[in-house]
């Protein structure tokens, strides 16, 4: 489900503090790489997700072509009077999982994952990223990302380098706070292998109950959304018997 990407610049005075009040990760990383965050409600669901990397006096944000709009309108919502710029610029997401170019930055979210640049002219085609993503448990914006749904504790997010549990308040921190401490999520993103025919979206049963729902599927792996504490023995969707892989 390769969407895609747009850039825009953060850019004034205020920009670092700004941002840092807002989102999940730390913003003074940007200025060493890529640092892949989230921004949240107030009741700490996922809205969005998205890359940041420092340029000279500006912060690039890589998001999702079809989450732009509102991310950017969210951003200024909170601009208040922060002395702070927003502006779309005209470059184009490259990514690779070849030798890291020139001008290319290292996936944060996961070795397997390559290498990301932002280019004035457009990316030729660019490798399905669909099985990696499957077998590294790295959800996908619109596919597993839903804004207004869920927790991105649920979605693998710590271990994807997505959030920073030391740095200060952002939007829906105490919630997040209060996951992390939790001892265990009863729910979250699995692998799962498939056989048989299956849609994105299907629930998945056990033992007669509805445990959870299939997700983006590659050959005969998926992610799932489960309900890990109602995990029977057997598990299926309507058309496939799945089984669990175990991380």
């Amino acid at each position: 489900m390769g969407h895609s990407r747009q850039v825009f610049a953060v850019g004034g005075a205020d920009r670092v503090k700004f941002l840092q009040s807002l989102v999940t990760n730390d913003v003074e990383k940007a200025k060493d790489g890529l640092v892949y965050t989230a921004l949240l409600t107030p009741q700490g669901k996922y809205l969005f997700d998205f890359f940041m990397v420092a340029q000279g006096d500006r912060i690039l944000i890589d998001c999702d072509g079809e989450q732009a709009a509102a991310l950017s309108g969210r951003l200024m919502m909170y601009k208040l009077r922060a002395d702070v710029t927003i502006e779309p610029l005209d470059l184009y997401v490259h990514r690779g999982n070849d030798l890291l170019p020139v001008d290319g930055y290292a996936d944060p979210r996961h070795a397997a994952l390559g290498w990301r640049a932002y280019r004035e002219q457009p990316a030729q085609e660019t490798p399905d990223w669909t099985a990696l993503n499957i077998a590294n448990l790295v959800p996908e914006t619109g596919a597993e990302l839903v804004s207004g749904e869920g927790y991105i504790l649920e979605m693998n997010f710590e271990a994807l380098n997505g959030i920073d549990f030391r740095k200060g308040c952002y939007v829906g921190q105490e919630i997040m706070a209060r996951m992390k401490h939790k001892t265990e999520l009863r729910k979250g993103l699995a692998r799962v292998t498939v056989d048989g025919e299956t849609s994105f979206g299907d629930e998945i049963t056990s033992g007669g109950k509805v445990i959870g729902k299939l997700l983006t599927r590659a050959g005969d792996q998926a992610l799932a959304y489960l309900r890990f504490d109602r995990i029977k023995a057997d598990i299926q969707t309507t058309g496939a018997t799945l089984s669990l892989i175990k991380e």
